[in-house]
């Protein structure tokens, strides 16, 4: 709850509610202003509750806890913008978790830059029992090419992270933080 915001009006003063009879009395008035003074906070809140579940205008120490709402950990290094739009897309992500769609999704969103997502995926199977497997045998990984005009401004160590909070625990992550390339034309 919001508290200590000194002197601040109620959005909603009793005493101007009170039957005629009390408008002109000093002890309701002052008694109903100690109560306007205890409740202002509360009315504000619920007055301006939807900006208060809405990631994108939402205080900020909000912002992690709407995260909790959906599932979502938060890396407090990345900033308060990236937080907000993770949250305001979580619904999204979760849709298209464990995809390439998902993951390019979510690198795009904490970088700005243009995601490739490259896996070794799909599935093999024998048609003779403990026989070897067709094709291309080795563990599974995937590759994350991220094309940002600055790359020394993405910490390519935190976002190893959490690529690799996205994908199963035996799968081999390799990040790539390139320069995108500029176009020249004018």
């Amino acid at each position: 709850m919001r508290t200590g915001l000194p002197d601040l009006p109620s959005p909603h003063p009793i005493g101007a509610r009170l039957p005629g009879v009390y408008l002109d009395d000093d002890v309701t008035q002052r008694l109903t202003e100690a109560c306007d003074a205890v409740l202002a906070p509360i009315l504000t809140t619920l007055d301006c509750l939807p900006g208060y579940l809405d990631p994108r205008i939402a205080p900020a120490d909000f912002v992690e806890w709407l995260a909790s709402w959906v599932a979502l950990d938060l890396d407090e290094s990345w900033t308060l913008p990236q937080r907000r739009e993770l949250v305001a897309q979580a619904v999204e992500l979760h849709r298209w978790l464990g995809t390439r769609r998902g993951l390019a999704a979510h690198v795009r969103l904490l970088t700005g830059g243009d995601v490739e997502v490259l896996d070794s995926g799909g599935c093999t199977a024998s048609t003779r029992a403990f026989g070897d497997l067709p094709g291309e045998v080795g563990p599974p990984r995937v590759t994350v090419r991220v094309a940002v005009p600055r790359p020394d401004a993405v910490d390519a160590k935190r976002l190893r992270t959490a690529i690799g909070e996205l994908v199963p625990a035996h799968v081999q992550v390799t990040v790539e933080v390139l320069a995108a390339e500029t176009d020249r034309r004018t």
